[in-house]
């Protein structure tokens, strides 16, 4: 290394700081998976790193970051199948008296902390809006059934709001070539996507106090008072199993005979992921501790809870920053 590059790259470090939230947050919605999306990433810092000495400055420095970030999503993605929710793969539900069932062969969307992405309290309210619509559950899930160039096409121009010439540059593609793939990205997203009231958004009163109640009824296991939260025809997702119910009836018959667990035995702790409010279950074990048991993630429409994201991966634990035991 010459002298001349060395304070160059350490320059590097301090400018790129600012935008590794929104970069984690791309590659995340990329991705699925918070997982991979940390560890793409770590290669993008590394190789900005050592090419900013050829850094020319044609494009901002986010741009540039976003390039290599976007190229080293599609290089990680190249064979790999895409990460649904249980949902996805079925779209009538399960019989919640018939056996659970994991399939190792699929590997499921993951949720994401607020704060690695850049939604914490005190960040500005215009981007929140933005960022919160695009790192929800159902968009990242729903962006899972587009194939990975027109997933960066459309997140390229319509959440980075990249001009079309810039992202066919990218791609080594045409200008008529990215505005097909983006108007074939958005007709899947149609048939696929949310409705737009289920975006999140800061909770209100009623929300709130919801949430309280469910966090009393769970603790004492009082699955009449928890179902009666819970909207008519809830969702119930619960990955790594493939089974998830519809309406409050299924989801009480799954609590009362597949959940472990009595009145006592679960401590619940909140938390944000993907914009949206959660809660870190810990379950009682033999040692009478509360050890980690699933991460549940809420989503409302008005004032009623809709859908309830379950993610049965106690390794999502460290990465929210929640402790081992309680």
């Amino acid at each position: 290394m010459t002298t001349t590059e060395r304070p160059a790259r350490d320059e590097f470090l301090a400018l790129a700081q600012p935008y590794r939230r929104e970069l984690l947050a791309h590659c995340y919605r990329m991705l699925g998976s918070v997982h991979d999306a940390e560890d793409v990433l770590q290669e993008t810092l590394v190789r900005a790193w050592k090419g900013y000495d050829r850094f020319e400055g044609r494009s901002s420095l986010r741009t540039w970051l976003h390039r290599i970030a976007t190229t080293s999503c599609l290089t990680a993605l190249e064979g790999r199948t895409r990460r649904p929710m249980p949902a996805g793969l079925d779209g009538t539900g399960a019989d919640p008296d018939a056996p659970l069932r994991e399939n190792p062969e699929i590997t499921w969307l993951e949720p994401v902390p607020d704060e690695a992405v850049g939604l914490s309290a005190g960040a500005d309210p215009a981007v929140l809006v933005t960022a919160r619509a695009t790192v929800r559950l159902a968009f990242v899930a729903a962006l899972q059934h587009l194939p990975a160039r027109q997933r960066a096409v459309l997140l390229l121009r319509e959440v980075l709001q990249w001009r079309a010439a810039e992202v066919a540059e990218l791609l080594g593609t045409t200008v008529a070539g990215v505005n097909s793939a983006l108007q074939r990205a958005r007709a899947q997203l149609d048939r696929v996507a949310p409705r737009e009231e289920d975006a999140p958004a800061p909770l209100t009163e009623r929300q709130r106090e919801l949430l309280e109640s469910y966090v009393a009824a769970f603790e004492v296991k009082d699955v009449t008072a928890i179902v009666a939260l819970l909207a008519a025809d809830v969702r119930w997702e619960m990955p790594p199993y493939e089974a998830w119910y519809r309406g409050r009836a299924h989801v009480a018959r799954h609590l009362e005979t597949r959940c472990p667990g009595g009145p006592g035995d679960f401590r619940l702790s909140p938390v944000r992921a993907n914009g949206q409010p959660g809660l870190a279950l810990y379950l009682r074990g033999d040692d009478g501790a509360f050890h980690p048991f699933c991460l549940q993630v809420f989503t409302f429409t008005g004032d009623e809870i809709t859908h309830v994201a379950t993610f049965l991966d106690t390794g999502l634990f460290p990465v929210f920053g929640l402790p081992p035991v309680r």
